[in-house]
Protein backbone atom coordinates (compact mmCIF):
# COMPACT_ATOMS: atom_id res chain seq x y z
CA UNK A 1 0.00 0.00 0.00
CA UNK A 2 2.42 2.44 0.65
CA UNK A 3 4.23 1.92 -2.48
CA UNK A 4 1.05 2.41 -4.45
CA UNK A 5 0.48 5.71 -2.56
CA UNK A 6 4.28 7.02 -3.09
CA UNK A 7 3.75 6.25 -6.53
CA UNK A 8 0.49 7.67 -6.39
CA UNK A 9 1.74 11.06 -4.82
CA UNK A 10 4.61 11.44 -6.78
CA UNK A 11 2.29 11.05 -10.17
CA UNK A 12 0.33 13.62 -8.54
CA UNK A 13 3.41 16.17 -7.87
CA UNK A 14 4.86 15.63 -11.95
CA UNK A 15 1.23 16.23 -13.30
CA UNK A 16 1.14 19.48 -11.45
CA UNK A 17 4.50 20.41 -12.05
CA UNK A 18 3.54 19.80 -15.92
CA UNK A 19 0.07 21.41 -15.23
CA UNK A 20 2.43 24.60 -14.29
CA UNK A 21 4.44 24.32 -17.19
CA UNK A 22 1.65 24.26 -19.52
CA UNK A 23 0.02 27.12 -17.94
CA UNK A 24 3.06 29.20 -18.48
CA UNK A 25 3.61 28.09 -22.01
CA UNK A 26 0.08 29.44 -22.67
CA UNK A 27 0.28 32.83 -21.20
CA UNK A 28 3.50 33.15 -22.78
CA UNK A 29 1.97 32.16 -26.46
CA UNK A 30 -0.83 34.35 -25.49
CA UNK A 31 1.42 37.85 -24.81
CA UNK A 32 3.26 37.08 -27.71
CA UNK A 33 0.31 37.06 -29.97
CA UNK A 34 -0.81 40.40 -27.81
CA UNK A 35 2.74 41.55 -29.09
CA UNK A 36 2.75 40.78 -32.30
CA UNK A 37 0.78 43.98 -33.62
CA UNK A 38 2.47 46.39 -32.11
CA UNK A 39 6.19 44.25 -33.28
CA UNK A 40 4.91 44.47 -37.21
CA UNK A 41 3.55 47.98 -37.16
CA UNK A 42 7.37 48.40 -35.89
CA UNK A 43 8.96 46.49 -38.18
CA UNK A 44 6.74 47.84 -41.29
CA UNK A 45 7.97 51.70 -39.93
CA UNK A 46 11.22 50.64 -39.73
CA UNK A 47 11.92 49.38 -43.55
CA UNK A 48 9.08 51.98 -45.00
CA UNK A 49 6.61 48.96 -46.37
CA UNK A 50 3.07 49.06 -45.99
CA UNK A 51 2.57 52.01 -43.96
CA UNK A 52 -0.56 53.00 -42.76
CA UNK A 53 0.13 56.58 -42.23
CA UNK A 54 -2.12 59.89 -41.08
CA UNK A 55 -1.95 62.91 -42.77
CA UNK A 56 2.10 63.53 -43.76
CA UNK A 57 1.89 66.83 -43.56
CA UNK A 58 -0.34 69.85 -43.32
CA UNK A 59 -1.08 72.58 -45.63
CA UNK A 60 0.32 75.34 -43.33
CA UNK A 61 3.85 73.28 -43.35
CA UNK A 62 4.12 73.60 -47.15
CA UNK A 63 2.87 77.32 -47.61
CA UNK A 64 6.78 77.93 -47.79
CA UNK A 65 8.08 75.20 -49.72
CA UNK A 66 10.35 76.27 -52.89
CA UNK A 67 9.65 74.26 -55.73
CA UNK A 68 13.11 72.63 -57.53
CA UNK A 69 12.44 73.69 -61.13
CA UNK A 70 16.66 72.23 -61.80
CA UNK A 71 15.52 68.62 -61.82
CA UNK A 72 12.50 66.25 -62.29
CA UNK A 73 11.36 62.94 -60.67
CA UNK A 74 9.67 60.53 -62.35
CA UNK A 75 6.97 59.06 -60.22
CA UNK A 76 5.45 55.93 -61.04
CA UNK A 77 2.16 54.34 -60.39
CA UNK A 78 1.00 50.60 -59.40
CA UNK A 79 -1.69 48.95 -58.09
CA UNK A 80 -2.15 45.55 -56.65
CA UNK A 81 -5.57 44.09 -55.41
CA UNK A 82 -6.76 41.24 -52.59
CA UNK A 83 -10.50 40.87 -53.03
CA UNK A 84 -13.24 40.82 -56.13
CA UNK A 85 -12.20 44.48 -57.34
CA UNK A 86 -10.83 46.70 -60.18
CA UNK A 87 -8.32 48.92 -58.85
CA UNK A 88 -5.70 51.03 -61.30
CA UNK A 89 -4.24 54.95 -61.48
CA UNK A 90 -5.78 56.56 -64.28
CA UNK A 91 -2.00 57.22 -65.41
CA UNK A 92 0.90 54.95 -64.84
CA UNK A 93 3.42 57.68 -64.42
CA UNK A 94 4.39 61.76 -64.38
CA UNK A 95 6.69 63.75 -63.79
CA UNK A 96 7.08 66.39 -60.91
CA UNK A 97 9.60 68.94 -59.98
CA UNK A 98 10.50 68.56 -56.16
CA UNK A 99 8.20 70.54 -53.84
CA UNK A 100 5.99 70.67 -56.55
CA UNK A 101 1.99 69.67 -55.64
CA UNK A 102 1.12 67.15 -57.94
CA UNK A 103 -2.50 65.35 -57.86
CA UNK A 104 -3.03 61.23 -59.51
CA UNK A 105 -6.54 59.44 -59.31
CA UNK A 106 -6.56 56.06 -58.76
CA UNK A 107 -10.17 54.01 -60.36
CA UNK A 108 -11.93 51.19 -57.78
CA UNK A 109 -14.84 49.30 -58.68
CA UNK A 110 -16.56 46.83 -56.36
CA UNK A 111 -17.18 44.12 -59.19
CA UNK A 112 -19.57 42.52 -56.15
CA UNK A 113 -23.10 43.03 -55.69
CA UNK A 114 -22.73 43.58 -51.69
CA UNK A 115 -21.40 46.00 -50.20
CA UNK A 116 -17.61 46.01 -49.51
CA UNK A 117 -15.27 47.84 -46.67
CA UNK A 118 -11.22 48.32 -48.23
CA UNK A 119 -8.40 49.97 -46.88
CA UNK A 120 -5.11 50.61 -49.27
CA UNK A 121 -1.82 50.37 -47.67
CA UNK A 122 0.85 52.47 -49.73
CA UNK A 123 4.59 51.33 -50.90
CA UNK A 124 7.33 53.22 -51.82
CA UNK A 125 10.53 51.90 -54.31
CA UNK A 126 13.69 52.87 -52.97
CA UNK A 127 12.61 52.62 -49.77
CA UNK A 128 14.06 55.76 -49.13
CA UNK A 129 12.11 57.58 -50.85
CA UNK A 130 9.00 57.29 -48.21
CA UNK A 131 10.40 59.44 -46.11
CA UNK A 132 10.38 62.61 -49.31
CA UNK A 133 7.02 61.78 -50.74
CA UNK A 134 4.76 63.80 -48.80
CA UNK A 135 0.64 63.01 -49.29
CA UNK A 136 -1.86 66.20 -48.74
CA UNK A 137 -4.47 63.85 -49.20
CA UNK A 138 -5.09 60.35 -49.70
CA UNK A 139 -7.63 57.47 -49.76
CA UNK A 140 -5.55 55.01 -48.23
CA UNK A 141 -5.70 57.67 -44.96
CA UNK A 142 -9.34 55.47 -43.70
CA UNK A 143 -11.37 52.59 -44.77
CA UNK A 144 -13.41 52.79 -48.15
CA UNK A 145 -16.76 51.64 -48.65
CA UNK A 146 -17.78 50.61 -51.92
CA UNK A 147 -21.39 50.16 -52.51
CA UNK A 148 -22.45 46.90 -54.85
CA UNK A 149 -21.00 47.21 -58.04
CA UNK A 150 -19.71 51.02 -57.19
CA UNK A 151 -17.19 53.00 -58.76
CA UNK A 152 -15.26 55.82 -57.61
CA UNK A 153 -12.10 57.84 -58.57
CA UNK A 154 -10.13 58.84 -55.57
CA UNK A 155 -7.44 61.28 -55.57
CA UNK A 156 -4.07 61.27 -53.76
CA UNK A 157 -2.42 64.74 -53.61
CA UNK A 158 1.16 64.73 -52.94
CA UNK A 159 4.71 66.49 -53.13
CA UNK A 160 8.15 65.55 -53.14
CA UNK A 161 10.32 67.06 -50.44
CA UNK A 162 13.38 68.98 -52.54
CA UNK A 163 15.81 67.75 -50.00
CA UNK A 164 15.34 64.35 -51.85
CA UNK A 165 18.55 62.83 -52.49
CA UNK A 166 19.56 64.30 -56.44
CA UNK A 167 20.28 60.22 -57.33
CA UNK A 168 16.81 59.38 -56.60
CA UNK A 169 15.31 59.94 -60.46
CA UNK A 170 12.48 57.89 -59.97
CA UNK A 171 10.04 56.85 -57.32
CA UNK A 172 7.39 54.18 -57.37
CA UNK A 173 4.36 54.11 -55.39
CA UNK A 174 2.41 50.92 -55.16
CA UNK A 175 -0.73 50.47 -53.52
CA UNK A 176 -1.97 47.11 -52.76
CA UNK A 177 -5.74 47.44 -51.72
CA UNK A 178 -7.66 44.71 -49.58
CA UNK A 179 -10.85 43.93 -48.41
CA UNK A 180 -10.98 44.62 -44.74
CA UNK A 181 -13.90 42.37 -42.60
CA UNK A 182 -13.46 39.09 -44.76
CA UNK A 183 -17.30 39.24 -46.39
CA UNK A 184 -15.98 37.88 -49.67
CA UNK A 185 -14.66 34.35 -48.19
CA UNK A 186 -17.88 34.37 -45.64
CA UNK A 187 -19.98 34.94 -48.74
CA UNK A 188 -18.06 32.29 -51.00
CA UNK A 189 -18.79 30.06 -48.05
CA UNK A 190 -22.41 30.52 -47.65
CA UNK A 191 -23.04 29.91 -51.19
CA UNK A 192 -20.93 26.42 -51.20
CA UNK A 193 -23.01 25.29 -47.90
CA UNK A 194 -26.33 25.92 -49.87
CA UNK A 195 -25.12 23.80 -52.96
Amino acid sequence: MDEHTDQAQGNVGLNRRMLGKLLVIAVMMFGFGYALVPIYKQICELTGVNILTPKDISLKEISNSQVDLSREVTVEFDANTQGPWRFRPVVSSMKVHPGEMAQIVYEVVNKQAVKMDAQAIPSYAPQQAANYFKKMECFCFKQQTLEANEARQMPVVFYIDPAIPKDVKTITLSYTFFEVGGKTQSLAMAAQEQK
